[in-house]
């Protein structure tokens, strides 16, 4: 396959903290991949093809410079095969090392990379047998966000570098590769899989899978992927996916990428989704089979348009990216299920809002959406800040200048800045000028740098009304009081069963909790957010009847959402520390990378 048409942005990537790169000297704009699966030494053989351009001119690229982690680099050559001069840096911490390649004149136009990943790379999941659901054939999955990329490709690996790709993947014979990408002209019997994404993309939206892997149409342009044992219940879940599309397209416009799938990838996936490209990763927690925990894929949608079209150039500017993805995934909700669940959504958001800002172990500066993350790791962000905080900035902008006017603001701002990188200055700029027409007055009555700069909750956040969540917490009140179940009903919608378990005093004893599992067998939920906001309850009052449902479930999935907060419990509390580290230890083989980074924390704290 030939490299193909760029749609690039005309400006150049923003400086970023988190890449070693140089693509404002000498970027790539088309990546050929070659890559051979071995899963029996849990590696990958690659070789990359870069396509260069100067965008300051071939005088100024005496190297080109690219992220890597792990990676051995056996030889690079320019594209007549004369073999350039390399050097890989010391490895910096978060940030990998970089590959130093030297540009001889004239400047060539692509460079060959052959290499090979290490069987640590942190992007890479290898999953034996064992641990899928047939146990037939072995597994392995990727996830590059934010700065894994570089771990099984050399890039400039920065959510502002854009480039496009096409891939040959090898895998076993009796295995099936997938990737974020269009399909090309597959050879199954010999192991060999096309594939090329013609739309510019960030590095931390490269994706492939490769075990046993079976597909389902659930739309026209739309299917499900998965295991063979798990294809059916996923395909029913996500019947409404086409729906989804269409809702999106009302709103927002024409959807750029062909088609919208989802892989349904084995437990250990550490996200409910990621938004990779017309193939969406996801979680099996989200199966709950009564398509209440499809708001996931909701939000994996809406990444479409914000995310992947219009992309944060930093990390520092990831609030861009989810807080507005978070806002079109309520917005998708209330086309879809109605307004009362769409406002329950926000309110439980806002709850997660003003539960983290009153964490004791929240530093304050970690509550505004947009600041200077230079030496963090990008994996380590407040969740409730950059997707929940900025969907409630949005929510807040919408109410005051009208959803009709909104609507418009965002459409124009999705179809000018498409397949392009976005700052926070750059953005702050544009909702100045075409949403509030360079009023300063309005634009200080919004609070809109107290919003976006400032810490904790502007006092302008929008409250929504819900005449459900007023029964849930009159429930959990009645309940609280005098043991009263007279209020809570089993056919409570997610939400609500969230909101009432939310309202409930941290501090239940062991006759209240027994009373509520009684009646409503909580411990054996099949619903996995009900599931885990139960068992918290259950760590910080030391429920032990849940104890056999709370390993099964740490065991059983690799969610960070659901793993971090249950282990930080099992951690704060005295009675529970033991049992948390002995859990840890059993489950920690099973976890992706991401998942570890951020429990080894906890315990080693």
């Amino acid at each position: 396959m030939s490299p193909l048409p760029l749609i690039l942005a005309a400006a150049l990537p923003a400086a970023d903290p988190h890449s070693l790169a140089n693509p404002q000297i000498a970027r790539a704009t088309h990546v050929a991949l070659d890559l051979t699966v071995r899963f029996d030494d849990k590696t990958i053989a690659g070789r990359a093809d870069l396509t260069l351009e100067y965008p300051q001119g071939e005088a100024r690229a005496a190297t080109l410079d690219l992220d890597t982690r792990g990676l051995a680099i056996e030889s690079v050559t320019d594209g007549a095969g004369k073999t350039l001069a390399f050097a890989l840096e010391p490895p910096v911490k978060l940030l990998g090392q970089r590959l130093r390649i030297t540009l001889p004149e004239p400047r060539p136009k692509q460079v060959r990379i052959a290499y090979r990943t290490s069987p640590q790379a942190t992007a890479l999941q290898w999953l034996e047998p064992r641990q899928t659901t047939s146990g037939k054939q072995p597994f392995l999955f990727t996830q590059s966000q934010s700065v894994h990329a570089r771990s099984w490709v050399p890039c400039a690996d920065g959510p502002g570098a854009r480039l496009t790709y096409e891939a040959v993947v090898r895998v076993p014979a009796g295995t099936t590769a997938v990737m974020a990408a269009e399909a090309g002209s597959h050879d199954p019997a010999k192991g060999v899989f096309r594939f090329r994404m013609p739309q510019p993309i960030p590095p931390y939206l490269f994706a492939l899978a490769a075990g046993e892997i079976a597909r389902k149409d659930v739309g026209r342009r739309t299917a499900v992927y998965a295991e063979p044992a798990v294809l059916e219940k996923a395909a029913w879940e996500f019947a409404k996916m086409e729906e989804m599309v269409e809702a999106a397209e009302r709103l927002y416009g024409p959807y750029a990428w062909g088609r919208w799938d989802v892989l349904v990838l084995p437990p250990s996936f550490p996200f409910g989704g990621m938004e990779n490209p017309r193939l969406t990763f996801a979680t099996p927690t989200i199966i709950a089979g009564d398509r209440s925990l499809t708001n996931v894929m909701a939000h994996e949608l809406a990444h479409s348009w914000s995310g992947n079209l219009v992309t944060n150039a930093t990390w520092s500017d990831f609030w861009l990216n989810e807080g507005f993805t978070s806002y079109i995934e309520n917005r998708l909700i209330e086309e879809i299920y109605g307004k009362d669940r769409a406002q329950m959504e926000a309110l439980l958001s806002l709850r997660e809002i003003q539960e983290t800002i009153a964490n004791p172990r929240t530093a304050p500066a970690r509550t505004a959406m947009y600041r200077d993350t230079t030496g963090e790791d990008p994996d380590d962000y407040e969740g409730a800040i950059v997707y929940q905080k900025g969907a409630a900035f949005l929510h807040m902008l919408e109410t005051r200048f009208g959803r009709p006017a909104f609507d418009a603001f965002l459409r124009g701002y999705f179809d000018a800045h498409r397949f392009q990188g976005m700052t926070t200055p750059q953005f702050l700029e544009i909702l100045r000028r075409d949403l509030f027409k360079g009023d300063a007055a309005a634009w200080a009555d919004a609070k809109v740098d107290e919003w976006v700069t400032g810490t904790g909750l502007p006092s302008n956040a929008v409250v929504f009304a819900s005449e459900r969540f007023e029964k849930t917490r009159a429930a959990a009140q009645a309940f609280a009081k005098d043991g009263s179940l007279g209020g809570v009903r089993k056919d409570w919608a997610t939400a609500e069963w969230l909101d009432f378990l939310g309202a409930l005093p941290k501090d239940l004893t062991r006759a209240q909790m027994d009373a509520l599992d009684r009646a409503f067998a909580l411990t054996k939920s099949g619903n996995a957010e009900i599931l885990s906001a139960w068992l918290m309850l259950a760590v910080r009052n030391d429920y032990e009847a849940a104890y056999p449902a709370l390993e099964d479930f740490l065991l059983r999935q690799g969610r960070r959402k659901f793993l971090r907060p249950l282990y930080q419990a099992l951690h704060d509390n005295p009675k529970t520390l033991e049992r948390g580290k002995a859990l840890y230890q059993k489950a920690r083989p099973g976890y992706h990378s991401i998942a570890t980074a951020s429990i080894d924390a906890i315990f080693k704290s």
